[in-house]
């Protein structure tokens, strides 16, 4: 390297420092030109389409009724009840004594529960007079067993067949298992809705005539999923935004059935699609965003 006498780099100095600052103005355009190129806009939720079942769910309303019933009465007449040994809402089993009572010219009799089951009603009162053709001593749901007589609308009526599994809610009971019993061949023709019988095949002891509700699974569907909230619902249609190289773009979509919040996609979206989690009015075809996936937000 040659070594420049202070006179001579003293004179070199102006020069240089031109050809440095020629330098960097040179590289300005480049590094502008890449930061032009980088989306800057906001942060959005993504979340990677995924393929899913989805159930078709025929509802029912309904109330609770005794499958079968029996009412228990003495065989002869004028006969005076002296004890009592069940009362309504007690469970009994077949042959067990539910009263005494005696004859006009003396002697006792036993009333026994034909069947097993729970008593529903009972009218017997110490000193009453119980007959063979009066109101019987005591009324008992046959087994305990218990049905939802629900209504249906017509277009879902035709989805319902005999055996066909149901989950059933009744108010101030836990949920309880049940199939389809019974279809009506007709419907109401002022409302258009036709009667739905579900026999309850659990044990759960249920009140007759509460109310009911009953999901009865008649079909699936396995397509891509995505979350209720990704779905906007526009005048010219149901869309989906999805996120490409970091910028917006809508997708025009078919939607079926829904469950658990979420919506099948029939055609539109394809899976491992990165679908914006909640779309908005905001977000424009096109505009750039920093998706962030909904695994690493909730972390």
């Amino acid at each position: 390297m040659t070594n420049l006498p202070a006179r001579g780099l003293s004179r070199h100095l102006p020069a240089l420092a031109t050809a440095a600052a020629l330098c960097c103005l040179a590289a300005q355009p480049s590094r502008a030109a890449d930061e032009a190129d980088a989306p800057k806009g906001a942060s959005v939720t993504v979340l990677k389409a995924a393929k899913a079942c989805f159930p078709a769910i025929v509802e029912v309303s309904g109330i609770v009724r005794a499958r079968d019933e029996t009412s228990v009465r003495p065989e002869r007449q004028g006969l005076k009840v002296t004890e009592i040994l069940a009362d309504a809402g007690d469970t009994v089993t077949a042959g067990q004594t539910l009263a005494r009572l005696i004859l006009p010219e003396g002697g006792t009799v036993v009333v026994q529960a034909p069947v097993a089951g729970l008593i529903s009603q009972s009218s017997a009162a110490i000193g009453a007079i119980a007959s063979g053709r009066g109101e019987a001593l005591f009324t008992i749901i046959t087994r305990s067993e218990f049905d939802l007589i629900g209504m249906v609308p017509t277009r879902d009526l035709g989805k319902l067949k005999v055996n066909q599994t149901a989950r059933i809610k009744v108010v101030g009971a836990p949920e309880v298992d049940g199939k389809v019993a019974r279809v009506a061949p007709t419907v109401q023709p002022d409302s258009q809705l036709g009667q739905v019988t579900l026999q309850v095949t659990s044990t759960q002891r249920l009140l007759v005539n509460s109310s009911g509700r009953a999901l009865i699974k008649t079909s699936q569907s396995c397509n891509v999923a995505v979350p209720l909230t990704a779905v906007l619902y526009e005048t010219a249609g149901t869309v989906v935004q999805v996120v490409r190289r970091d910028r917006v773009e809508t997708k025009r979509v078919e939607v079926g059935l829904m469950y658990g919040g979420q919506v099948e996609i029939r055609d539109g979206v394809a899976e491992g699609d990165m679908v914006v989690a909640r779309a908005g009015s905001l977000l424009r075809e096109g505009d750039p965003v920093r998706p962030v996936t909904a695994s690493a937000e909730g972390k």
